[in-house]
């Protein structure tokens, strides 16, 4: 799930290591696609990895061409034509993932797009893929006021927290994946420390 702040981007997602013998350190679903956006993959793996592959093949090339970074929102209408593009042939199959895009955008702020693998992409104030996607937006659109006004921890605590009800348990620092953009700064993921400092944060407010 992603979610907009005040002048910050959040994406937040669960953890799963397939098996006890993979180094978890090589799991991951949230990937740097510039120092500037982030996205975070819902889907199968190898697809998630060849999505991720050529979105930043199209961001690095039109700023190369350009001499600018390319927008997030102009980003993700170009991934959205070449999924549509995939639908149109008989020699491709469709990528069996979901896009999430964030940044902090110079003109539009803190921006949340929404890709999927048919070709249809929107802006969104706070977004969910996946399996309980349904939860979760019925979780933000209960909360729809505070997206766009919140400070970076309070958004980085609303995604966590909206993780955690739809999932229905609680989590570790280690279960679970946690990475922002602020407008200075550039997309990075959190450590397990910070992720358990926001997660004892939440536990004192519920207390």
């Amino acid at each position: 799930m992603a979610i907009r702040g005040a002048d910050s981007v959040c994406v937040v997602t669960q953890k799963k290591v397939p098996e006890r013998l993979i180094d978890p350190t090589s799991v991951t679903n949230i990937y740097e696609i510039t120092p500037k956006i982030g996205a975070v993959m819902t889907g199968m793996s190898p697809d998630s990895k060849a999505m991720v592959s050529r979105i930043r093949y199209e961001a690095n090339q039109f700023e190369y061409n350009y001499g600018y970074t390319m927008p997030v929102h102009v980003l993700a209408k170009r991934i959205a034509d070449l999924n549509q593009l995939r639908t149109q042939q008989s020699g491709l199959r469709i990528l069996a993932c979901t896009t999430l895009l964030v940044a902090v955008d110079d003109e539009k702020g803190p921006t949340v797009m929404k890709v999927d693998p048919a070709g249809h992409f929107a802006p969104y104030k706070a977004a969910a893929a996946g399996n309980k996607e349904q939860e979760a937006v019925n979780y933000f659109e209960k909360r729809v006021g505070e997206f766009g006004t919140n400070s970076t921890d309070d958004t980085i605590r609303t995604a966590i927290m909206c993780l955690g009800s739809v999932l229905g348990s609680d989590f570790r620092g280690s279960e679970v994946e946690v990475a922002s953009l602020t407008g200075k700064g550039k997309f990075g993921k959190l450590t397990e420390d910070e992720i358990e400092s926001h997660l004892n944060a939440i536990a004192e407010m519920d207390a």
